[in-house]
């Protein structure tokens, strides 16, 4: 039996929060880095509140430019909890998750930056 196949999630070696520089660190198992901004994690946060409860339903959040990280706590070996500052920490970032908001970062990012200006929001 083959199990060519099986997708393996990248594994997370490395997580590291700068907190002066509002940047979490996400180093993975194939090698790649993400560095990622407090602002985006938090406009792009797994929480129901923001994904509604499809992507139809997904909200905009807007004036998260200067939202910062107080911590980060970990979920059982599969994901991690973000703590804002601005008190939202109902997000689970699984590590899938993580990295896919890492690979498509700067495509992510350009549509909300679009869809802010189409409805005339400030970051």
């Amino acid at each position: 039996m083959s199990h060519a196949h099986l997708t393996v999630t990248p594994w997370p070696t490395n997580i590291r929060l700068l907190k002066k520089e509002r940047i979490l660190e996400v180093e993975f198992d194939d090698g790649t880095l993400f560095r990622l901004t407090a602002e985006y994690l938090r406009v792009e946060s797994p929480s129901a509140e923001v994904q509604g409860h499809g992507s139809s339903q997904k909200k905009i959040i807007s004036g998260c430019q200067n939202v910062a990280i107080n911590q980060i706590e970990s979920v059982g070996n599969y994901a991690i909890r973000i703590h804002f500052n601005d008190n939202h920490s109902t997000g689970i970032y699984t590590w899938a998750y993580l990295y896919d908001l890492g690979r498509k970062n700067s495509e992510n990012w350009s549509r909300y930056l679009i869809m802010l200006k189409s409805m005339g929001l400030a970051r």
